[in-house]
């Protein structure tokens, strides 16, 4: 079941990165450029705040509860954009899905990286 919920989480986290990209080409100014550059930033920022305190190899991870945070920035980010670009059930889906996958990962005694922590 661990494995199981560590593969969906991994799902997820691409699925929010997507969604911000998707997001940032609908931002966009009309000109092909700018809305390029949006949909590379968005995700970049995404990454970079999960790779400095979420990542499982980060000298920088946050613990348990704090690492909530920059967790919801980006999963809470990427619901916004989706509902806001009109598509509210996937931002529903992603927002669920993530908060029990967060929840089951807990009660599991996981890590986000599949360490136990108890």
């Amino acid at each position: 079941m661990r494995i199981a919920n560590l593969g969906l989480r991994f799902l997820l986290e691409l699925g929010a990165l997507v969604a911000l990209a998707y997001g940032g080409w609908l931002a966009g100014e009309p000109q092909l450029w700018q809305r390029l550059l949006l949909a590379v930033l968005f995700p970049l920022a995404a990454a970079l705040i999960w790779g400095r305190w979420v990542a499982p190899r980060s000298d920088r991870k946050l613990a348990d509860p704090v690492r909530l945070i920059p967790e919801w920035v980006v999963f809470g980010g990427a619901t916004a954009v989706l509902v806001v670009s009109g598509r509210p059930y996937l931002g529903a889906a992603l927002a669920v899905l993530a908060a029990a996958n967060r929840l089951v990962l807990w009660r599991l005694g996981s890590d986000t990286d599949g360490r136990a922590v108890r």
